[in-house]
């Protein structure tokens, strides 16, 4: 090791050794980065639906100098608005397909004996698309700043990761349904077994991820299967207290089969399929099962199930599980997620929506609370358009809700620690019409403002952001001197840092909203 070290020190090609074999990365400003390493064999053909399996070892030194391919994307998303194509820097062009179980590896030091702690970074995409791979999450600028290491997860998404099959086709697919997420947990156990050598503690490993990213913490804090491969979790616009129930997911297989032309005893033809036979297969069945009972609760489907083993239960109904009482937390979001979403409404946009528009699409969510719903935002924001309260109603419905009960059902068991934020810097960029957007966390987490379409300002709080982050990853709280003192959150004060110009800690914020959307939840359980 030691001839690799002083190779990698005089930015040479740095090699490390793991246990499946030797990989040669890129030395570059002091940090040591090894692309689309594999954490598992490929999931192809009689892999397809079934757990994981371990990396082939290689021979030789392997080149992890690239990023490798992305997973089967879900196909036929709605087109953003072009001005919008670049928002968060460019986009991933690597190639989609099955063999998608790789990570990457961002570190300050090879073979000098420091356990850094270690961020694992889950991406977002509702569990349907995504990558790993995107320019704005780079972990060069983060591991530098921190002192940390920095991995990112590709793994199976969409009708690959989640096709429950279990009661249809019997128990050799008994872990179909949550095969994406098993994927996860095989790479923590990657993380565990390997990451020392890249100067990384595996028993200080902080795992994060936005919007679907986060969904994915939420699961893994609710799985047995994950329980010690991680230590601290931290969740980003994506709280979620309810995935699929066996009986949908059951409904959505049954409808996939039926779109495939195939019987319930011939799931094993499923295998076999060309891969855009199944992706095809997705929307149809999604509408053959229509919407959930739980419209503001459940999330995603051909996502996560609780199947009772893998999943015993929802990430947190009816309440946050005991198997993260040692985890310390740290949960948020946007102040406006939804203008990101709603940017590519020409009325929202155009800021020409009406307020008959605006109660139509209150009242679609919200139903008999919609008039004091209403009033309450035109109460909050006098001065604001029927499309700025429709940004605002839409976050609170999709996104705000969610964050508020998942904090508190975590918080209610009085274990580990819940730290709840807000991030309420408003971009100025397209004329503000962007405000705190979804994902406009990425480039402020990541110190990589750089590449994304952000003003002046940006990096400063980037800098307060990153930092932040880092605090709660080496000591599982985020109090640091670049912010003021952030107090644990508990449903007696409702502790909620704001990342602003001037950071602040608010109490109960929105108190009034947070009651109302409380009581549409309650109404639609």
């Amino acid at each position: 090791m030691a001839n690799d070290v002083a190779t990698a020190e005089a930015g040479l090609a740095p090699v490390v050794e793991i246990a499946a074999g030797k990989l040669r990365g890129i030395s570059a400003a002091g940090i040591h980065s090894f692309k689309g390493i594999p954490y598992g064999a490929s999931p192809t053909r009689r892999n397809r639906f079934m757990p994981p399996e371990p990396p082939q070892p290689w021979g030789g030194v392997r080149a992890a100098v690239a990023y490798a391919g992305r997973a089967w994307q879900l196909p036929n998303r709605p087109a953003r608005r072009p001005v919008l194509g670049t928002l968060l820097g460019p986009l991933d062009t690597t190639p989609e397909g099955e063999d998608c179980l790789s990570l990457n590896v961002w570190t300050p030091g090879l073979g000098d004996g420091i356990k850094r702690p270690v961020m694992v970074w889950l991406h977002g995409g509702a569990f349907g698309y995504g990558s790993g791979n995107r320019a704005v999450t780079d972990g060069a600028n983060l591991a530098r700043r921190g002192d940390v290491v920095l991995v990112s997860v590709n793994h199976r998404l969409n009708i690959f990761g989640f096709l429950d099959l279990a009661d249809i086709g019997g128990p050799v697919w008994a872990h179909s349904g949550n095969a994406g997420m098993l994927d996860l947990v095989a790479a923590l156990r990657w993380v565990r077994d390997n990451i020392a050598v890249f100067g990384g503690d595996p028993g200080n490993v902080t795992i994060f991820g936005e919007s679907g990213g986060g969904g994915k913490v939420s699961v893994l804090l609710a799985m047995p299967a994950a329980r010690g491969l991680f230590h601290r979790a931290i969740i980003q616009s994506g709280a979620a207290i309810r995935v699929s129930t066996r009986e949908r997911a059951n409904a959505l297989a049954e409808a996939v089969l039926k779109e495939v032309g195939l019987r319930p005893a011939e799931c094993e033809r499923l295998q076999t399929l060309p891969a855009d036979r199944l992706l095809a297969a997705i929307a149809p069945a999604s509408r053959a099962v229509g919407r959930s009972r739980w419209p503001l609760l459940d999330r995603y489907d051909f996502g996560p199930v609780v199947d009772g083993s893998d999943l015993p239960q929802h990430p947190a109904d009816p309440g946050a599980p005991p198997t993260a009482d040692d985890i310390p937390l740290m949960i948020g979001g946007t102040r406006e997620e939804s203008a990101f979403f709603l940017a590519d409404d020409d009325a929202v946009w155009n800021g020409s929506l009406t307020e008959v528009e605006l109660r139509d699409r209150v009242a679609a969510v919200a139903g008999t609370e919609a008039d004091a719903l209403l009033a309450a935002y035109r109460a909050a924001m006098p001065q604001a358009n029927p499309a700025d309260r429709l940004i605002a109603a839409a976050t609170g419905s999709n996104f705000w809700i969610r964050t508020i009960l998942l904090t508190e059902r975590y918080a209610a068991r009085r274990r580990a620690p819940v730290y709840m934020y807000s991030l309420d810097w408003q971009s100025p960029a397209h004329g503000g019409r962007l405000k705190a957007h979804h994902a406009m966390d990425l480039p402020f987490v990541f110190d990589n403002t750089e590449v994304a379409d952000t003003t002046a300002g940006a990096q400063e709080l980037a800098a307060r952001v990153a930092v932040t982050w880092i605090a709660f990853a080496r000591n599982g709280i985020p109090d640091n001197p670049a912010i003021p003192s952030w107090p644990a959150y508990s449903t007696e004060d409702r502790a909620t840092m704001i990342f602003d110009a001037a950071c602040r800690v608010a109490h109960d914020p929105g108190r009034e909203m947070r009651l109302l959307w409380d009581g549409v939840v309650t109404q639609q359980s």
